[in-house]
């Protein structure tokens, strides 16, 4: 590419350097200082000098140097009229008559124009005329002597001529240092932008070869020479080499964006715990808790559409990763075919699942089934009297599910759910009520409601949809077996869960206090903790014992017993269990603040002057026998279709 490069355009580039290829115009200040020289010693023949002058200008060769001649024959050691006599015999093809004129010149006066005219008539003679590698040497060796004792800083020429045959003669150090000093000192030349990109290419810069060339081609370079240069290979080159600055330019970006989302993330959870500590529990909601919610919400729902946002990237890197195996094996001439194949493969799967995810749509269905108020009145009234007390709409329907999950959700559109109009639904687990006392479930209730009448279940579509989306793809990766260390979609799932996690969590806590404080204000902090407790051991033991029994169950080949009337006798390892979940600390991967610092927090509460109610949650059902065993044959069917997928597998 070097050599290539540094053939190309050389006659019409020098001739550039020299002046006549973008509209050459003598300085007249140089002009009257050899005139007054010449006036001296042969004043008679200034005006020859200066017509002699003009017809060297007009190309009128056979003119100067007859014009010339005359002027020698009144001095004859006037080197300008040596020096310009010599130029226009070579450029007339009298090339060694030229040449010992110009020599002549240079033996009467060594100045910088003697020495680079002697230089660029040995080197560049004209058309078809031969030069030896001697010549070329010798030029060389007087272009750089030119240069060094040259006085005129706004010619260019001298440092022009000595890289040109530096570039001609393969003398790459010469050539950088001439380039780099038209750089500096000529920076707007056409030979600088020439000689420039052409010292850009050796390097391997290809954009900025580019851009020399064009430059060079705007100064006034042919176009077709330009095309020249940039056909050799420097445009390919440079295309490839933007390709890859603006996809990395893209890429660095979106990784910068991944980490503020992170580092704002980590800002907003200090500032909610921050704000928790020092709230006040017994105040209203307030502006600034509004203002903290509002932000981030917006937070999320940004991190919500980053994800998207990330898709392309994700897809671009997994795919020229791939790429970029195979182009090295054809480099290095190995082809690995097992290793290429699972790369290629695990891309092509990624991209795939990770398109798939985005339009794989899930069915939406109700967890549990459906607990009429015939079931349960006394539930139902409970229901509605916490809603009124706490001055939010009521419920619109109980599911009850075999589990110990309780929380409430919303359906409806976007613009019901704001506006509170969205269909309520309590979802509760049966597992919970054995031991359940109703004014300890009332003030968890009350939290529930707490969480509707703050519209913590009106917002969220763009972080539920993500999370939808997220776990679409894992089980997609995960079925695919793709979900492996090496595979960078599923590295990147890995990552943007844990960032979108770390940012949702943070809200899910603030809204968690602040329906805890709700609760509190109504019943007062001893019911909510009484509540709570119930709730976290409930789910531990019911884990045990109910896996225990199920395991026992399955073991004996017989049915399974009414899970929800087992006698839970203390156990060492699920007391311990109970107690490490009660007061275990807060970490940032919680949705909900841990037991005992909710307990703390609500103890500042100032209120719950609600009267106790009596009486167990059993109290408030129909039918308790009839609901229990019908739960526990719902996992026993959920058990056994699990088994049967497990051994199908």
């Amino acid at each position: 590419m070097r050599h290539q490069l540094a053939c190309l355009l050389v006659v019409v580039c020098f001739l550039a350097a020299l002046g006549h290829a973008q509209g050459f115009v003598r300085n007249r200040g140089k002009e009257e200082a050899i005139e007054q020289k010449l006036a001296a010693t042969a004043p008679t023949a200034v005006e020859t000098f200066r017509r002699a002058t003009i017809a060297m200008d007009k190309r009128d060769l056979g003119q100067c140097v007859q014009l010339y001649g005359e002027v020698l024959t009144q001095a004859p050691q006037f080197s300008p009229a040596l020096r310009r006599a010599g130029m226009c015999l070579v450029e007339s093809g009298k090339v060694d008559e030229g040449l010992a004129e110009i020599d002549k010149a240079v033996q009467v006066e060594r100045s910088p124009e003697n020495l680079a005219s002697l230089a660029r008539s040995l080197a560049y003679p004209g058309r078809n005329q031969p030069v030896t590698e001697l010549q070329k040497t010798r030029a060389f060796s007087l272009a750089k002597e030119a240069d060094a004792h040259a006085t005129d800083t706004d010619d260019s020429g001298y440092t022009a001529l000595v890289a040109q045959l530096a570039l001609d003669l393969d003398d790459i150090v010469t050539f950088r240092e001439s380039t780099e000093k038209l750089v500096r000192h000529h920076p707007d030349e056409l030979v600088t932008h020439y000689f420039h990109a052409i010292l850009l290419a050796q390097d391997e810069k290809w954009i900025g070869a580019e851009n020399e060339i064009k430059a060079a081609g705007r100064k006034g370079l042919p176009a077709a020479n330009v095309e020249a240069f940039l056909n050799s290979g420097v445009h390919d080159k440079a295309l490839e080499w933007k390709a890859i600055y603006y996809a990395s330019s893209l890429i660095g970006a979106w990784l910068a964006g991944l980490l503020i989302l992170f580092v704002g993330g980590k800002i907003f959870s200090a500032l909610t715990l921050r704000f928790i500590e020092k709230a006040d529990m017994n105040a209203t909601v307030s502006s600034s808790e509004a203002t903290l919610r509002r932000y981030y919400r917006a937070l999320i729902n940004l991190a919500g559409t980053y994800y998207y946002l990330s898709i392309p990237f994700v897809l671009f890197i997994v795919l020229a990763v791939a790429a970029g195996a195979v182009y090295g094996s054809f480099v290095l001439g190995r082809f690995p075919i097992k290793l290429l194949f699972i790369i290629v493969a695990g891309a092509v799967v990624t991209v795939y699942k990770m398109i798939q995810s985005l339009f794989l749509k899930v069915e939406k269905t109700e967890p549990g089934r459906a607990l009429s108020e015939g079931e349960a009145p006394g539930l139902w009234s409970l229901t509605r009297e916490v809603a009124e007390k706490l001055g939010t709409r009521s419920l619109d329907a109980i599911r009850v599910a075999p589990g110990t999950e309780m929380a409430v959700y919303e359906r409806g559109s976007r613009s019901e759910r704001r506006k509170g109009q969205g269909q309520r639904t309590l979802i509760m687990g049966v597992g919970l009520l054995p031991g359940f006392e109703q004014n300890s479930f009332r003030a968890v209730l009350a939290h529930e409601y707490g969480h509707l009448a703050h519209a913590d279940t009106a917002g969220g579509d763009v972080a539920l949809r993500v999370n939808q989306d997220m776990m679409k793809f894992a089980y997609a990766m995960a079925g695919a077996g793709q979900a492996v260390w090496w595979n960078l979609g599923f590295q990147f799932l890995r990552l943007y869960h844990f960032l979108f996690r770390r940012i949702s969590h943070g809200a899910t806590r603030l809204q968690e206090v602040l329906a805890d404080r709700a609760s509190a204000r109504l019943y007062g902090a001893k019911p909510f903790e009484e509540g709570l407790k119930h709730v976290v051991r409930r789910q531990i033991e019911f884990n045990h014992f109910a896996g225990k029994e199920i395991e026992d169950a399955f073991r004996a080949n017989r049915p399974l017993h009414n899970v929800y009337n087992l006698e839970t006798t203390p156990v060492k390892d699920v007391e311990e269990a109970i107690q490490k979940a009660l007061n275990r600390p807060t970490t940032e991967d919680d949705t909900h603040p841990s037991p005992t610092d909710r307990f703390r927090l609500v103890n500042r509460v100032v209120g719950g002057n609600a009267s106790d109610v009596s009486g167990r949650m059993w109290d408030l059902f129909k039918d308790r026998d009839a609901l229990t065993a019908e739960m526990s044959k719902t996992l026993e069917s959920l058990v056994m279709e699990h088994r049967y997928r497990q051994v199908q597998v």
